[in-house]
């Protein structure tokens, strides 16, 4: 299809303008973050003594260093059980199309409009129920279920658009089921299963909500989930405030720049099958 010089235009000037709305707070909050502690900057405006050691005493102060083991340890909790299950449910709904699965579909369909919010204090009750409270596992297993209706719905998107052929072929020559899922679909699945994992990685990092409402201590949080208690902490401190945002926002900037092509794939395979 051939786009007239007009609408190229609009376009790049429409990608243009969604740039900056999209760069200009975080040089904002960069050049906010450069100023002396306790200061109120104005506007974009760059420090005459940029303060650098902002971000290394709001390092210490926010106690970066544990927050940074204790997200990473919820990542590996979450992210590798919800892509297991959200596959092994993906295959089962959209390939081998198992009894009631249309009506299991529609249900995971319906999860999807479930507001966290909506649900967070009985999951803070039944945390407590439980005895997993102020743990880490209070927020690994909530996750795990709640990454369930839009994992299986991912997986199910690109196993339904699998030709039967291939596993008809594969029974022909002895496969069984665990067989047919493990050796024959999973490899082929793997750019739909490595985007669904980056995805998820991502969303437990920067989980807020839960780990600010079900652990206490901060040290066990998600570092986007301490920034609630950094914030309460030094709120009349801009500039450290600043400091201590981008340095919990730097690990998923790293993420996107280093796997911005899987995230373009992500996408592209979210949109395209259905």
């Amino acid at each position: 299809m051939i786009v007239g010089r007009t609408e190229a235009w609009t376009g790049r000037l429409l990608l243009i303008l969604l740039m900056a709305v999209t760069i200009v707070p975080f040089v904002s909050l960069f050049t906010t973050a450069l100023h002396p502690s306790r200061s109120v900057p104005l506007g974009i405006t760059w420090p005459d003594d940029p303060q650098w050691g902002n971000f290394l005493e709001a390092f210490d102060q926010a106690h970066m260093g544990e927050l940074l083991v204790s997200s990473v340890l919820i990542v590996l909790g979450v992210v590798p059980v919800a892509v297991v299950l959200a596959t092994m449910a993906g295959f089962g709904i959209g390939h081998l199309r198992v009894p009631g699965s249309r009506p299991l579909f529609l249900l995971f369909l319906l999860g999807l409009t479930l507001p966290l919010a909506g649900i967070i204090i009985p999951l803070y009750y039944l945390a407590r129920e439980l005895g997993i409270y102020d743990t880490k596992l209070a927020i690994i297993l909530p996750l795990i279920g709640l990454y369930m209706p839009f994992g299986v719905f991912w997986m199910r998107a690109h196993f339904a658009n699998m030709p039967q052929e291939i596993s008809e072929a594969a029974r022909v020559d002895g496969a069984t089921t665990w067989q047919l899922f493990w050796r024959i679909h999973v490899p082929l699945a793997l750019p739909a299963v490595s985007s669904l994992g980056i995805l998820f990685a991502v969303w437990t990092w920067n989980q807020f909500l839960l780990a600010l409402v079900l652990v206490e201590d901060p040290t066990e949080r998600t570092m986007a989930g301490a920034l609630g208690a950094f914030q309460g902490q030094y709120a009349t401190d801009i500039p450290l405030l600043a400091a201590g945002s981008l340095v919990i926002l730097t690990p998923t900037l790293i993420v996107f720049l280093l796997f911005q092509r899987q995230f373009v794939s992500a996408l592209l395979q979210g949109s395209l099958k259905g």
